[in-house]
């Protein structure tokens, strides 16, 4: 099971911009399908980008045009970079790796078809 470290949030104003960073463990890391997810206070968990290893991207409506995920196999980091934040997109952000439920014909955004979870690392925006 791969590790997840998660890094890069933080506080800042609306328009503003943040990149986080997931580092994991593991040789495969480049096979695997990886995730951004967040969680806002009294909210479910929700699915905010995915990337395959073909490079296949996938984003919620709400972050399209100001999101970006990408990967760097080499270095086994996944990115987020978010632009133009939202006070909206407040909340604690995850990394997903593993999409194991993908052969039965789950959703990218579900949390329970991940079988590894970074700690989590908040994101502040205020107006």
């Amino acid at each position: 099971q791969v590790q997840l470290v998660e890094s890069g949030g933080g506080s800042v104003q609306v328009g503003g911009s943040l990149r986080l960073s997931c580092a994991a463990s593991g040789a495969t890391f480049g096979r695997y399908s990886m995730a951004w997810f967040r969680q806002a206070p009294s909210k479910d968990r929700e699915g905010v980008a995915s990337l395959e290893p073909d490079g296949t991207t996938n984003y919620v409506d709400s972050v399209k045009g100001r999101f970006t995920i990408s990967r760097d196999n080499d270095k086994k980091i996944l990115y987020l970079q978010m632009n133009n934040l939202e006070p909206e997109d407040t909340g604690m952000y995850y990394c997903a790796a593993d999409f194991w439920a993908r052969a039965y014909g789950v959703d990218w955004f579900t949390p329970g078809a991940y079988k590894s979870w970074g700690q989590g690392t908040q994101v502040t925006v205020s107006s």
